[in-house]
Order: C-alpha cells, then structure tokens, then sequence
C-alpha cells in the first residue's frame, strides 16, 4: 500500500474523530507534491484527508517541514481550511515560533492582528518587482508568510523567483563587480511623496530616528524643512547561513528608478533631480549602477520567476534568503496578509 493510502485508511479509521482538528505528528496525514511538475517551486502541501489542522500539525513537524522549505525555498499550503487572520497567526507560530514587527518601512502596510499586516496597500494597478523582504535593513526576517483571505478577482499574483539561480546566472563580470563594490539605498523623506520619515520610523523624535540609525548602518541626514536623507550600504549577495549556498540577496534592482513602471518613473524624474528621488540605488561607493547591469538582473529574476494563482486559505511559507517575492496588478478586492519570522542580521557575516 502506498504512504498516501495508508495515510488515507489510518484517517477512515479514525471514525467520528475525522471531523474534528488532528494534531499529531505524521507524513501520512498531509501529501506533498510540487505545484508544477515542471519546477520545484513551490513544493505543495495538501491535507491526504479531512480534518487536518495545520497549526497543530505543524507544530509538531516543525523539523520536517524545515528541511523541506531548505531544499525548495518555498512551500505553498493549500487546503487546510484556513480563513481568518486568527488562523493565519496561529499557523505562522507553529510553523516558526513568534512573529516580527514590520518596522524600517518601505511600502505602505495596515496592522490586522497582532504583527500580522497587509501585504501592501500599494496601488492595485502597479506591480510591485521581485526582492526579498527587508534586505536592506541591518536586520531582516528568515521566513516570511503570505496568506489569502480573498483572492483577486483577475491577477494579484504573488511571482516568487528562487536566488540561488539568480546568483549563479549572473555575468561573472557583473557579479564580480556589484559584490566588490556593494550597493547602497538612498531615501528622501518630506518632498510630499511616498512615507514619511515619521512613520518609516514609527516616531516623532529625531533623536529617535538618529539613534536607530546608528545602531542600524544608516548615514542620515537632515535637510531644512524637516525633509531627512538616509544612506546604507549593504552587500549583494552572502552565502546562506543555513544551508551554505550563495544567494542573490539585495533590493539593488528593486528601488533603482529605472524598475519602475515608465509612467510613475518619468513623473517622478519630472518632479526631482535624482539625488532628491524618494528612493534609488547606486554602487556602494554612490556611482550610478549601468543601465546594462539592471536590464540584465531585471532579465534573470523575470527569467526565473514562477505564479500562481492564488486561492482562498493559501498560506505561502517563503525563505526569505533564497526565494524573492513580488505582486501582481489586480482588478477586484485582493487580501493577501503577511508575517515574518526569525530574525537574521548582517553581524552574523561579519562576526
């Protein structure tokens, strides 16, 4: 008999116990499968029988499940009824224990319970590119977790792409050079567009604002008019701590201006010289990054990108360090939620 079967039978067995939450221990109550037969990203999970709880059954494969997402990146749960943001939390801390606080903002995000939030509250009309979730903190999350409460009615995607490949279909020249120089990201706040230092910051205080910035690798700089300039310099790519591969792990590409979509890019050229952008990315040493470079990264991550359509109760399990996200556009409502888990900081490279 086939592990399925027998998975099959043993829940039949369990007679009126099968409708209620399972939460034992055993590969025989869930299947696994890639999506795609074609790519091991994202692998799939799937209750083999009803009553399956995720949450309970997570919290004790927690192992398992952990050498699955190292070998694929991602692991895309399907099935598990789950339909609240409740669910969703108590999932993500059985599959990795407490949730992180979003902070160092980038993109705008509402709270919904607890530390977990909106994906974006980015226009539905705008993609949002491929990168990998706070890679230009000090400090970022080693997984990260989407759920679906209500899929789009057209698009909303959420593509992933795997860095491992990325880095290695890089141009030796091209890599050679960004890891030698690095990358840096500039902000501008209080120019009337995009977030505000304030709630960037989650404060008031520049005091605040300046310590943060120096416990976090980030030159600041304040400008007359209450308008803040901050600088960080980080690498680009780093072998990964866990399973000691080489990942492409930066948001180099993703603020560069020319990734953005031509319409917001010329308004935004328009309106601000380019030191004073809201955002952009340069070499570490603040040279402009060729333009050749970007278009050949922007042409790998697209190259090695996978979506899928989502669907009410998904819950995406992300390695943040080998696997990139990003969004599709969307027409209808879309609610996708996210949290984070397990901190990694860049002073465990440098140690």
């Amino acid at each position: 008999m086939s592990s399925k079967s027998l998975g099959k039978a043993r829940l039949a067995g369990l007679g009126v116990a099968r409708r209620k939450a399972v939460s034992v221990s055993s590969s025989s109550l869930v299947d696994f499968e890639p999506l795609d037969p074609g790519t091991e990203l994202p692998l799939l999970v799937r209750p083999a029988g009803p009553g399956v709880d995720l949450a309970g059954w997570a919290a004790s494969s927690r192992e398992a499940i952990n050498q699955h997402l190292s070998k694929h990146g991602a692991i895309l749960f399907r099935g598990f009824g789950l339909s609240t943001a409740e669910d969703f939390h108590a999932a993500v801390q059985a599959l990795s224990g407490d949730l992180l606080e979003y902070k160092e903002r980038s993109s705008p995000r509402s709270a919904v319970h607890g530390k977990i939030y909106t994906s974006t509250d980015y226009p539905p009309d705008q993609p949002i590119f491929l990168h990998n979730e706070n890679s230009y903190q000090q400090t970022w999350p080693m997984k990260i977790f989407f759920f679906c409460r209500v899929p789009a009615a057209k698009g909303g995607e959420t593509p992933i792409a795997d860095v491992r490949k990325i880095y290695l279909r890089i141009h030796p020249e091209i890599r050679q050079r960004l890891m030698k120089k690095k990358w840096s990201y500039v902000r501008n706040f209080g120019d009337g567009f995009g977030l505000s230092w304030q709630t960037v910051f989650q404060t008031d205080d520049k005091a605040n604002v300046e310590a943060y910035c120096g416990q976090n690798g980030i030159v600041c700089e304040w400008k007359d008019g209450n308008r803040l300039r901050t600088r960080a310099v980080r690498p680009v790519a780093v072998r990964h701590p866990e399973s000691d591969c080489m990942v492409w792990f930066n948001h180099a590409t993703f603020f560069h201006v020319s990734t953005l979509t031509e319409p917001i890019r010329e308004a935004l050229l328009q309106e601000f010289s380019e030191e004073d952008l809201p955002a952009n990315s340069y070499y570490g040493d603040g040279t402009p990054i060729e333009a050749e470079v970007l278009d050949h990264l922007r042409s790998l991550y697209e190259a090695e990108t996978v979506r899928f359509p989502w669907q009410r109760g998904d819950l995406l399990m992300l390695d943040n360090m080998k696997v990139a996200h990003g969004r599709a556009p969307f027409e209808g409502s879309r609610e996708i939620l996210v949290g984070m888990a397990d901190p990694c900081s860049w002073d465990r490279f440098e140690a």
